[in-house]
């Protein structure tokens, strides 16, 4: 069996430009160059090619907490640097949705009338324009992309200093809010290192002048990389501002890679597996000293054996089960893949993520859907498929087509 990539995919930007050109009032190069994971970056709503109320409103804040039937974990309510229990503003939904978490729209009422803040999360995954342009602004950058909103009432502070295991880009969609960022108390801090770790680090550094002080109004844009310190007041009237979360991929993922993949290289090694002495204590260091060095050998040269096409491999997976492919509607999709023709075309999902892998007899693809696996006959038009974005049903076989499209890797054109 070989394991060869033959071909993927990245889908076309949105609305004429990139997402990332959005958010951002520089090139893209230099912003990889000079801000990324280093400075911030204020973009002012004049400097950008265009609005981004499309994304998100007040309207849009009001709909999902009285209509959509949120449940807890898409909603916290904070004050002050104090986070609210979800008692506090869920209640049950009544006859019919009786579920004990709903968000209560009249608890919200009254906390958010007396100065307390509504965060909206997983708006990637909530909101349509949302769901689109984090996809989107993730497969520009490379790194998972995540969305909440902030909604604070006029001179009000959410939460105070602290400091975020992600870069964010803010976008402020209404009103206004002053922001305070501070340098970092942990150089580029990983996932499992919150600012709670450094709390009283935090609270020292929150004591000292800004680094920068600015206010953002309506359409302006925050770069701000992880680790910087932060902190936020509403001024007159309600602000909203969007925070899209970049969940950055590191080098210490990769070397978590190289570890697990070192020791399954290194567990076929004949010494590894060799017991420790019986009648002894392996918690000892006099008694297992020897073994941890055979131990320590046996990894070193399983490191170095290890290719970088090896831990390409390992974090494609990563990189796939990091987000979820384009929305999909499953009635519709089933029935178009009824009524699809030999005069119809089909293209390829949106962030799928896809590659195509040979095997024995065939190939396999791999995307953010469960494999789906290809007759050698099948591969060449696969192939294309993927590195095209479409493909005439003809091309591809009426029978060929219709799995696709049932297996949400493609749609129908």
């Amino acid at each position: 069996m070989t394991d060869s990539i033959i071909g993927s995919r990245v889908s076309a930007p949105v609305r004429g430009h990139s997402a990332l050109s959005r958010v951002i009032a520089v090139e893209a190069d230099d912003f990889a160059d000079r801000y990324w994971g280093r400075e911030p970056l204020v973009s002012r709503a004049d400097d950008l090619p265009g609005s981004v109320a499309d994304l998100f409103g007040v309207a849009a804040v009001d709909e999902l907490v009285s209509q959509r039937g949120l449940r807890a974990p898409f909603l916290r309510v904070a004050k002050n640097g104090t986070t609210y229990g979800d008692r506090d503003f869920t209640d049950s939904g009544g006859v019919g949705a009786a579920v004990a978490d709903q968000v209560s729209d009249d608890k919200l009422l009254n906390l958010f009338a007396g100065g307390a803040t509504l965060v909206l999360q997983g708006l990637h995954r909530t909101w349509p324009a949302l769901i689109a342009f984090s996809q989107q602004l993730a497969g520009e950058l490379g790194h998972p992309v995540q969305a909440n909103a902030y909604v604070t009432p006029a001179q009000n502070t959410g939460f105070s200093d602290h400091y975020d295991v992600h870069d964010v880009f803010v976008i402020q969609v209404s009103g206004e809010k002053t922001w305070r960022v501070r340098p970092p108390v942990q150089t580029a801090p990983l996932r499992d290192d919150p600012w709670s770790n450094h709390r009283v680090a935090v609270e020292r550094a929150a004591t000292e002048p800004p680094l920068l002080e600015f206010t953002l109004r309506p359409g302006d844009c925050l770069y701000l990389p992880r680790g910087f310190l932060h902190s936020a007041t509403a001024l007159g009237g309600v602000s909203t501002h969007l925070t899209l979360g970049v969940h950055v991929w590191t080098r210490r993922h990769l070397a978590d890679e190289l570890l697990a993949l070192a020791i399954t290289r290194a567990s076929r090694d004949e010494s590894l597996r060799t017991s420790l002495p019986a009648l002894a204590d392996a918690s000892d260091a006099s008694v297992i000293n020897d073994d941890v060095e055979i131990a320590r050998a046996a990894l070193v040269r399983a490191l170095a054996d290890l290719d970088v096409a090896d831990v390409a491999r390992a974090m494609a997976t990563r990189v796939r089960r990091s987000q979820r492919a384009a929305p999909v509607a499953p009635v519709a999709q089933t029935l178009d893949a009824a009524q699809l023709g030999e005069r119809d075309g089909i293209r390829l999902r949106a962030h799928l993520a896809a590659t195509l892998t040979a095997v024995s007899e065939g190939a396999v693809v791999r995307s953010r859907v469960a494999d789906f696996r290809l007759s050698s006959a099948e591969v060449e038009a696969v192939s294309s498929l993927l590195s095209q974005g479409s493909a005439a049903v003809t091309e591809l076989g009426l029978e060929l087509s219709r799995r696709l499209v049932l297996a949400g890797i493609a749609v129908r054109d």
